[in-house]
């Protein structure tokens, strides 16, 4: 039997891609029964989609669970995040939306009798730490930095959704730990750093990108709606570009630089407001976790169709960048 699907954070780029698909199977009759979008942002009529219901709601609220029951929904998409902060965020904010968010999409799931939730997590859970393996596997520990907030909120949601699975083991978690996303309009903090006339680098760090097509991610998410089994799992393309690898690939020059000389330039710039980036962003660029795929071909059953390569290549292709 078909599912009927809610998903959180339709409205954003990740959520407005796999509503999309999700409709255009629901209209060739190989979709979800139901299909409802929820966001903190209204829909525009002009471009709503045939077949979607839309709900606005804030998931720092109560409420969900009405909407649940009433709408008869046994599985919910939770991809409502802060990923990338705006002007006016706060660490209050982020933590209310990644955190206090889920906890409330969560408790909506269990008093609604949801059968599956399926959670966006990341990468960035896993942490940024000296002591990182080359290729991180799901049973590795979550170690979120508290200095990056959103490296520290997946954590959080990690051991919230831990619990639950041990105080409720009726609701089944689909989690995946995403890697970096790429597609052929993501623009981002990560993507930031690409179009910059010049990389910055660690000197001796490598600093690998896994990096996973957009387009991927959503068949991920589709394939655990549409039964894939439960359970955690990495999402990356195979492989890994270092930033010496992305500088050639971009035909730009790679800029290395001591840590201590980086640290000691942020820790004097950043309270100026000279640069966004304080000393901390040092280990965010010198030991980003590189994920492992294999439990996400070989046991949740979905590879992935581009590699971090292919991907990056497909990006620069539609961004325009790198040589002639």
């Amino acid at each position: 039997m078909s599912p009927a699907v809610l998903v959180t954070g339709a409205a954003g780029y990740l959520g407005s891609t796999l509503v999309e698909s999700l409709a255009a199977r629901r209209q060739a009759g190989n979709g979800p029964t139901r299909l409802v979008a929820t966001d903190v942002r209204e829909v525009p009529a002009a471009q709503r989609l045939a077949g979607v219901d839309y709900l606005v709601h804030d998931v720092r609220n109560a409420g969900l669970g009405a909407e649940l029951r009433a709408r008869g929904i046994d599985t919910v998409v939770h991809l409502a995040a802060i990923v990338t902060p705006g002007p006016v965020s706060n660490r209050e904010l982020e933590y209310a939306v990644d955190v206090q968010g889920t906890r409330n999409v969560l408790d909506a799931c269990l008093e609604a009798g949801v059968r599956r939730l399926i959670v966006t997590s990341s990468g960035a859970a896993y942490g940024y730490h000296a002591d990182n393996p080359a290729w991180l596997t799901e049973e590795h520990p979550v170690r979120g930095n508290a200095e990056f907030a959103y490296s520290h909120h997946k954590r959080l949601v990690e051991e919230m959704l831990a619990d639950a699975r041990s105080r409720h083991p009726g609701l089944e978690q689909v989690v995946f730990r995403v890697g970096t996303i790429l597609g052929e309009t993501t623009r981002n903090q990560i993507t930031a750093l690409f179009e910059r006339r010049r990389l910055l680098a660690i000197r001796g760090a490598p600093s690998p990108f896994v990096l996973i097509w957009d387009r991927d991610v959503v068949g991920a998410i589709e394939h655990a709606i549409d039964g894939g089994p439960s359970g955690i799992y990495n999402v990356a393309g195979d492989g890994a570009l270092t930033l010496a690898q992305i500088a050639a690939r971009l035909g730009k020059p790679l800029v290395t630089v001591p840590a201590s000389v980086l640290r000691a330039v942020l820790a004097l710039l950043h309270p100026l407001r000279l640069t966004r980036y304080g000393p901390e962003q040092v280990n965010f660029l010198r030991y980003r976790p590189v994920l492992d795929n294999r439990r996400l071909k070989e046991t949740f059953g979905y590879v992935p169709r581009l590699t971090s390569a292919e991907v990056f290549e497909l990006y620069c292709r539609s961004h325009e960048l790198g040589p002639r």
